[in-house]
């Protein structure tokens, strides 16, 4: 193919794509896109072509890793029992994180027989994609579908929990609401359930909107880490930790995570799988009120929550 007929297939491809957007729902789109690319452009995929590499330079060739519907490489951690295992866990991390610090809840569970699997979500730790930054919140869960599937046909016979942290807690109940008869249980540990409202206030929601649609990337300032831990070598260790993000979280990000706490309120009173709530009275980052509130108003006859007089998780190690 020369160069005039490969520009005139990219023309035309961009021009098909363009009127399926506007037709279909977007994951189908990012699904044809890649396969579409390999035939018009003799895209190799990711695993033949050139080696795609981590946003620390590591091949991920040499990383367990999974692609997604975006062709985007995650890369995910697994630790399994010696003998069969007797469940399935998947850890969902939270915002900025990443899961290599569940490595110890994950050796402890192995230890139990139980097979526990995590990956850095798109633009988090050693996975691809911006920094922090998502298109639409529920390429988070569509992840932890994908992931969860591909353990589960392995496992075919298993049950399923998932344990999901701050912003994982929101991941979490979303994937759980989408499947609520495949997963035997969800602990959820400070998750994020409801918005703050002393720092998302009517005015500062409006505000948000308005900056949203005009300096999206505009920063909203960083995570404050004496939020994240009460022991002082957590704070330090998180403070030290490359692959977690330090720097400011974007408006549009925000707005976002404001969009996935409103669904979760509107799927709260349809939840009837079983959940365990461990939640600090005094966090600064995910409310516990969010926590309280989804307890109330479930209808799962198997839940239970356990408040802290001091934060759980958030100012505290992970343990």
């Amino acid at each position: 193919m020369n160069e005039k007929e490969r520009t005139m297939k990219v023309l035309v491809t961009c021009l098909f794509f363009a009127g399926l957007s506007y037709l279909y729902s977007t994951d189908l789109i990012s699904v044809l896109r890649v396969y579409v690319a390999e035939w018009v452009l003799g895209a190799s995929m990711p695993e033949q072509g050139a080696p795609r590499r981590t946003p620390q330079g590591v091949p991920y060739a040499d990383l367990q890793h999974i692609v997604n519907a975006d062709g985007q490489h995650l890369f995910c951690r697994y630790w399994e029992p010696e003998g069969p295992p007797r469940a399935l866990v998947f850890v969902a991390h939270g915002a900025g994180e990443h899961c290599g610090p569940y490595d110890e809840i994950g050796q402890t569970l192995k230890e139990q027989s139980l097979l526990v699997f995590a990956h850095d979500h798109v633009g988090h730790g050693q996975s691809e994609g911006d920094r922090m930054n998502i298109k639409d919140f529920q390429v988070f869960v569509r992840d932890s579908l994908q992931h969860i599937d591909l353990m589960k046909g392995r496992h075919p016979d298993l049950p399923i929990f998932i344990i999901g942290h701050s912003m994982g807690g929101a991941i979490s109940i979303l994937t759980a609401c989408e499947r609520p008869n495949d997963f035997a249980g969800v602990a959820l540990i400070a998750p994020m359930v409801k918005m703050n409202p002393e720092s998302a206030t009517p005015f500062k929601v409006f505000l948000a909107k308005v900056l949203n649609h005009m300096v999206p990337s505009l920063s909203l300032g960083s995570i404050e880490s004496k939020w994240v831990s009460r022991d002082q070598k957590q704070v330090e260790a998180y403070d030290n930790d490359e692959l977690n993000y330090h720097g400011g979280m974007r408006v549009s990000f925000g707005m976002q995570l404001m969009g996935a706490a409103a669904r979760i309120e509107r799927e709260v009173p349809a939840i009837t799988w079983p959940f365990l709530l461990l939640h600090g009275d005094d966090d600064k980052l995910c409310d516990i009120r969010g926590s309280q509130m989804m307890f109330d108003m479930a209808q799962s006859t198997d839940k239970k929550i356990k408040r802290t007089c001091r934060p759980a998780w958030h100012n505290t190690s992970r343990t």
